[in-house]
């Protein structure tokens, strides 16, 4: 997970019969006629409704915000297609979330840390998700970070693609720094791991980060997706207390890592 802490630094029915008369084709392209304008008025009274629940963004601040409540994502039967998320990113991570995480809104760290203009920073997003969202609650201010790295960005960093064979929590037994480190592999074959990180180091500019709860799915294509869940951080650019806990729960954040919408569309 170093690269994420380097981060502060996608009608024909076939043939007709001869015996078809001129009335009947033309009785016939009516009826179609009606059919379809049944169906674009259905649709219509759909996009209506949708747009009458879609999340508001908060105001606040000397210009526009990207900042959400998150509010309870739709549920159903496992047959159920999964809802198609529009809005921010923030309104759409939100709508992963359940309600009592907090306010969200995407921000960009090393802007933050550094007193720096956000156009003055670059970022590349490859995960439709991907991105550093601030999340206030209770008067505290927590960060969790996504990014998606597909494998052709882990062999440059790594040398290697991502191994969903690879244990890292034999690794971490002596680091008294990250501890209650849980390996799971899912049944399509990925691998999930969430530790906890105590963070008990200071990065450049004196700043000092919170507790924090670390996830990595390594994917069989060796793909791999890293989160972090952040109590926050304290320097120059801090933007309120460290929250008590991390935002997002290990629970969570193991459904957020698992779903789809944290992946770009295939072609």
């Amino acid at each position: 997970m170093n690269d994420i802490h380097e981060l502060l630094g996608r009608a024909a029915d076939g043939a007709g019969s001869p015996g078809f008369s001129t009335g009947a084709v033309y009785a016939r392209a009516d009826r179609v006629r009606r059919r379809r304008r049944a169906v674009v008025s259905a649709v219509a009274a759909v996009v209506i409704a949708a747009g009458a629940i879609t999340v508001p963004r908060l105001g606040g601040g000397g210009g526009p915000r990207t900042s959400v409540a998150t509010e309870p994502r739709p549920t159903g039967s496992p047959t159920t297609p999964a809802p198609v998320l529009t809005g921010t990113r923030a309104e759409r991570l939100a709508a992963l979330l359940p309600p009592e995480v907090g306010e969200i809104e995407q921000v960009t760290l090393l802007a933050l840390i550094k007193q720096l203009d956000p156009d003055e920073v670059k970022e590349t997003y490859l995960g439709p998700l991907d991105g550093q969202y601030a999340i206030r609650k209770d008067g505290g201010v927590g960060y969790l970070v996504l990014t998606y790295e597909d494998r052709a960005t882990v062999e440059s960093k790594l040398g290697r693609p991502a191994d969903p064979d690879e244990d890292p929590c034999p690794a971490m037994s002596g680091d008294t720094y990250r501890t209650n480190c849980v390996r799971e592999v899912l049944p399509d074959g990925r691998v999930l791991t969430l530790w906890n990180d105590a963070m008990r180091f200071r990065g450049g500019d004196e700043v000092r980060w919170g507790p924090e709860l670390t996830g990595e799915l390594v994917q069989r294509d060796g793909s791999q997706i890293l989160v972090r869940s952040s109590t926050g951080f304290e320097s120059t650019g801090t933007q309120g207390p460290l929250l008590p806990a991390p935002p997002v729960s290990r629970e969570h954040l193991r459904a957020l890592l698992t779903s789809p919408e944290v992946l770009p569309k295939t072609p």
